[in-house]
This record gives structure tokens, sequence and C-alpha cells, in this order.
């Protein structure tokens, strides 16, 4: 079967030849088509262009093998694709967020049992069934905001059995949702209080009986560390990335975003597919991004949410680099999985252009997952992930209507999400 969307008003993020990512001055630059149309068939783009050439289609007039759409007045994107997330949580963080609002940092609350060390324990009472189903719900949320694919970390069970406990939900997920995902796991993501002093062990049972655990039941498309202030040391962080490697898991770093931490360039080391946060980034840091295939990857709704500085998102593009933004959708920085209330922030806190942060959601975003080759731009042969827009005068717009809900239709590999 074939739907093809028609008289779209502009088609957004058009790639006659699919880059990998876009970087510095390109990423000012968005390729659109006016006056458009969109085709595809069964999972995939097939054919796109402007209605002047849309008698090159056949069979339309054949209702049995073609599905139509109007967008008149109306936008097509590309799905966002969201490579950061912790969205395989169980329950909420609220009272953390009274006692940061009383100022306390999220280092102070992480040391008191809080923050990650708090979602761990709830995690750990939760089944399986319930942890499921209160993830699906948010899958589900995110879908129907614009969200086409998304990478979900492990890291709120900090025991061999809720780790996998976590990852068996993400697959479950990838299993039962219309959604692309990647899994990454994130047994690294702090210090369980029962081995309080006692790092090295916690960093010995991660290597030697939970990553072989995970790659046994093939859990994981990747592997993460929080190589970060108060958390893993790069020492640290180099033997997980080598043990991880062995099993053929790719890294993807949470690296300064509490201080100057090296997790950057431990990150580039090992080939990191990206690293994340960022806030501490100076010249070495970005000297050192500049040589490699590691995807920049930014988290303003972190650094929003806990009132910390931004990143320094302009001076990194225009030193040369690429930039992703991700949402960090997790309980305790970033209750959000709003991809659009990123690009916001993103114009808003770092005073990027709107062309930049639409590519810093898409076509940047999937290469930090690993997808680039099957979404992140509409482009013939990549899935039809696309949303359509309510009617809306500019792609500007998006980012600037911060607060309003503007996706109208969503489609996922060709069929349209009710």
């Amino acid at each position: 079967m074939k739907l093809l969307i028609k008289n779209i008003k502009k088609l957004v993020q058009v790639e006659e030849e699919p880059r990998v990512w876009v970087a510095g001055a390109d990423m000012a630059k968005l390729p659109c088509i006016d006056n458009a149309f969109l085709l595809i068939e069964d999972e995939k783009i097939i054919d796109f262009g402007s209605m002047n050439d849309i008698s090159r289609i056949d069979n339309l007039d054949d209702a049995d093998v073609l599905t139509e759409l109007d967008a008149t007045g109306r936008m097509v994107f590309p799905s966002y694709c969201d490579s950061h997330t912790h969205l395989v949580y169980a329950g909420s963080r609220e009272i953390e967020y009274t006692d940061k609002i009383k100022g306390l940092s999220y280092e102070e609350i992480a040391k008191r049992g809080g923050g990650i060390l708090n979602s761990a324990k709830l995690l750990h009472e939760t089944s399986e069934d319930d942890l499921y189903e209160q993830s699906l719900e948010r899958i589900n949320e995110i879908i129907a905001l614009g969200t086409g694919a998304v990478e979900i970390k492990s890291g709120y069970g900090l025991t061999v059995e809720d780790e996998i406990k976590m990852l068996r939900v993400v697959k479950r997920l990838r299993e039962t949702t219309p959604i692309i995902i990647k899994s990454t796991f994130l047994g690294a993501h702090a210090v369980p209080a029962e081995y309080k002093g006692r790092q090295s062990e916690y960093v010995d049972l991660i290597i030697n009986e939970m990553i072989p655990m995970v790659a046994a039941e093939e859990l994981a498309d990747y592997v993460d560390v929080f190589c970060d202030k108060g958390f893993f040391t790069v020492e640290e962080t180099d033997r997980i990335l080598m043990a991880a490697m062995k099993y053929g898991m790719r890294p993807k770093i949470h690296a300064n975003e509490l201080d100057y931490s090296g997790g950057i360039q431990v990150g580039v080391k090992y080939n990191a597919l990206s690293v994340d946060h960022l806030e501490f980034t100076g010249d070495d840091e970005i000297k050192t991004l500049l040589n490699s295939e590691t995807m920049p990857t930014l988290l303003p709704g972190a650094a929003f949410f806990l009132g910390m500085i931004d990143p320094p998102a302009r001076k990194m593009i225009d030193s040369g680099l690429p930039l992703a933004m991700a949402s960090d959708f997790n309980p305790g920085s970033s209750p959000s999985g709003d991809m659009k209330f990123v690009m916001s922030l993103g114009c808003i806190k770092m005073k990027l252009l709107p062309e930049e942060v639409i590519n810093a959601t898409t076509i940047n975003t999937a290469y930090a997952m690993g997808v680039q080759e099957e979404v992140g731009s509409i482009a013939r042969g990549k899935y039809a992930n696309v949303y359509i827009t309510k009617d809306i005068p500019s792609y500007e717009y998006m980012p600037y209507a911060y607060g309003s809900d503007l996706v109208d239709t969503v489609i996922l590999k060709g069929k349209i999400i009710e």
C-alpha cells in the first residue's frame, strides 16, 4: 500500500543524498520544498518533490493501492530522534524538586540518598510488568509529541538483577511499540549505598557480572558511564569501556555536566558514538571533538531544570562541530520528553537558530543513536517516520511557540498512529 501526503505547505529537512551529520556553518542550512508531496510505500519513503511534479507518480487514480492525506496549510517534518533518555523508571521524584527550590544542589541531594539512589530503591520495589506499563505510557506520550526514535538507558537498577530487569523492559518496549528504540547499559550511573567507600568493588561487579549477563541476553546496543565529579573517574570509565567493547558495545558517555571531568577525552579515546551533557566544555575539549567521530550532545532540559550553566553551544558550532540535542527524559533532572521544548531551550538559552535546533534534534541525533541510515531526514529509502503539523506560518514557529502542541498527525514506519 502507498500513502501520499499532498499539498504540503513546506516539506522540511529533505535530502537527495543523505548526510551522516551536519556540522559548523551547515547547521544553519535547512533544505525544504514548498508546496510539496511525500510518497510512502509500506514502511519507507519512496519519493518526494514539488506538487508541480506529482504527475510522475503511478496509480494516482487507483483507490485500492493509494491512500491520500491533504496537508494544505501544514508542514511535514522528520520525526525527532531523542538520543538520550532514562524513560524506564519507577515513580517520580517531585519531593526532590521541592528540595531544589529550597536551594539544595544535585550533588547534595545525591549525597543524602536522593537522586539516582532514590530511583534505584523505587525500581527495586517495582515488578517488571508494572515498570513496563509505566514506561509504555511515556513512550506513547513522546510518540504523540513527534518523536520517532529514542535511546533508553538502564542505570536505576545498580544491581545485576535490577539492571537486567530494566533492559528487559526496554527490549519489550522495542518489540511492542512502533517507535525505533536503541538500548544502552548504564550500570555505572551511580555507586549503590552498600558500596560506599568500596567504589572499585562496584566497578568490578559491573565488569565481571553485569556486562557479561547483558551481553549474553543481547540486551544493550551501547554502554554508558557517568564520568563526572562525584561519580566515576576517568580510570574507572576506561576499565568499564574496555570490558564492554569486548562484547561489541560502543560507548555513549555522560560527560562534563558537573565539572571538567575528562569524560569527553576518554569518550573520544574509545570512539564513543556520543558524549552527552557537556556544560563544562573548553578549548581542549572542542579540539578533541573536532578530530573525532563522536557527536557532542547537549541536554538543555537538564541544565534548565537544575538551574545549571548552559554549554557553550554557539562556540562549539562556530568552531566547526556538529551538535545534537536530546531530552534526557528522567525523573530527577529532566522530567520531560518534549523535543519541541528542547528546541525552544536551544534557541532561548543557547542562542541557536531555528535551523540549527531542527538539525540538532533530527539528523544529528539520529547519528548520536546510530540510526542515521534509517531516519532523521526526508530521504528516499529511509523509514517514513514523520509528523504533520497543525496550520503554522513557518518552521521557525515550532521552537518559537514553546508551549503549544503543534503536532497534528504522526506517521511511524508508514503507518498513521492514532
